[in-house]
């Protein structure tokens, strides 16, 4: 297996990270309730591995202000995620943030799948012995919208690491599904994923 590498680290999502707790408003003020979130049917299967699911957590989890493809993320409450994995190395992570308004919840939407888009070229830039790609996988027609890519980064020794990225939004919660593994884009489970990001959306309800 290669040996993970810094960038390849930095890609890959980190599973069983507590999130901060989210911030009440009052004694009285009862705790915001979460969104529905995706569960381990809802993911694209793995060949070689069931999947776990770990428990939906209130907060932004840490390090996702290092992540460069989610930076806009950072900040934002309430928050909750999830993490998924399976018995080898493959990942996924749903983060799904509250947003005050409609217009909010638009405005990070667009900055997120800014960042995504731009991820890779900012990857090459900080990382020079790392080449990376990036492919637009195209919109999703549900809800207020949803958008799927592609990102692999693979370092001047051979060390390579891929993910899948959804943003969605509904109404004025916003969603990310990030699915990552070792390897390239040969054999990564697209279509799949897309059902996984229609999903991610259709379950905020």
């Amino acid at each position: 297996m290669p040996k993970r590498t810094r960038a390849g680290t930095l890609l890959t999502v980190a599973v069983a990270v507590a999130g901060s707790a989210v911030a009440l408003a009052g004694p009285a003020t009862a705790a915001p309730q979460a969104p529905g979130f995706l569960s381990v049917t809802d993911l694209p299967p793995d060949r070689t591995s069931s999947w776990t699911a770990g428990e939906v957590t209130a907060g932004i989890p840490e390090g996702t202000d290092r992540d460069t493809c989610l930076r806009a993320l950072s900040g934002h409450r309430p928050a909750w995620h999830r993490d998924f994995r399976t018995d080898l190395d493959t990942n996924a992570r749903q983060i799904t943030v509250v947003l005050r308004d409609t217009r909010s919840a638009k405005r990070l939407a667009s900055s997120l799948n800014k960042d995504v888009k731009s991820c890779a070229a900012r990857i090459e830039r900080q990382f020079p012995d790392t080449e990376a790609t990036g492919r637009d996988y195209g919109e999703l027609p549900v809800e207020e919208g949803a958008h799927v890519y592609g990102v692999h980064t693979e370092t001047s020794w051979g060390a390579a690491d891929v993910r899948l990225l959804s943003v969605g939004r509904d109404g004025r919660t916003v969603t990310v599904v990030n699915w990552a593994q070792l390897g390239g884009f040969e054999g990564v489970p697209v279509t799949a994923f897309k059902k996984t990001a229609t999903s991610s959306v259709r379950k905020l309800h």
